[in-house]
């Protein structure tokens, strides 16, 4: 019942109205993986601020064996762009930490490209007077798959309520590269591919969030439980409510 052309369509008016009023004539500013949700965010912007006011910066850690995919993602649209490599930054923090006496975990080392990404994000809009896209899914969201200050932060989210299958489809209706629309995200650590990582294709877990069903017991019980574990990902930071 995904209706493709109308959500497009709304997708990119609310891109233009959130312009309108957080940031009136600022630049949409989009790391660029060269995967499906970043492709298709920049062409979502593209077509609600027009490509002058969409600026791509891709953040390769070392040497990234498919960074050719953003280059050719950033020439389709005809954006400008920045490469920021955050290879030292990353080794950086590292060897802090490990100077301090820190062994860095597992997931130290996952996580923490995602969250200098970020802040090389914002020290461009800040540079360039813009506003960061967050280029998260639902799909994603729901389970958790996303790092909290890394690639789940972000100014304003145009594919936050969408499923993986939705985003294909706005990506295909959009004449963005098929290649690219239908890449397969991997962690860029361990060789594995999102899927692999989660245990569950993505096309199950659309279907779980959108219909309620889901005809394997065992995964449905991992979905639930990685989604009431990871909940608080989504929701405003807690403060402490002073009453005087």
């Amino acid at each position: 019942m995904f209706n493709v052309e109308k959500t497009t369509a709304e997708a990119v008016e609310w891109i233009r109205d959130w312009f309108d009023h957080n940031g009136k004539g600022c630049n949409a500013v989009i790391g660029i993986s060269g995967g499906k949700d970043s492709s298709v965010v920049a062409a979502l912007c593209v077509e609600a601020l027009g490509k002058d006011r969409v600026i791509g910066v891709l953040m390769p850690n070392g040497e990234q064996s498919d960074i050719d995919c953003s280059h050719r993602l950033v020439a389709h649209l005809g954006i400008s762009f920045y490469v920021c490599n955050i290879k030292k930054a990353f080794d950086g923090v590292m060897d802090s930490l490990r100077l301090a006496g820190i062994e860095p975990s597992r997931q130290t080392v996952i996580n923490l490209p995602p969250r200098i990404r970020m802040s090389t994000l914002y020290a461009v809009s800040q540079s360039h007077n813009g506003r960061v896209a967050n280029t998260c899914n639902l799909s994603e969201d729901w389970v958790g798959y996303s790092t909290r200050y890394g690639d789940a932060a972000g100014d304003f989210s145009p594919l936050g309520k969408l499923t993986v299958r939705e985003v294909k489809a706005i990506g295909k209706y959009l004449n963005l590269p098929i290649d690219l629309v239908e890449k397969v995200p991997s962690d860029g650590l361990s060789g594995k591919t999102d899927e692999d990582n989660l245990g569950f294709s993505y096309a199950v877990l659309d279907e779980y969030i959108r219909s309620g069903v889901c005809e394997n017991p065992e995964t449905k019980a991992k979905i639930d439980r990685l989604h009431v574990i990871n909940e608080f990902k989504l929701k405003p930071i807690p403060c402490y409510e002073y009453k005087a």
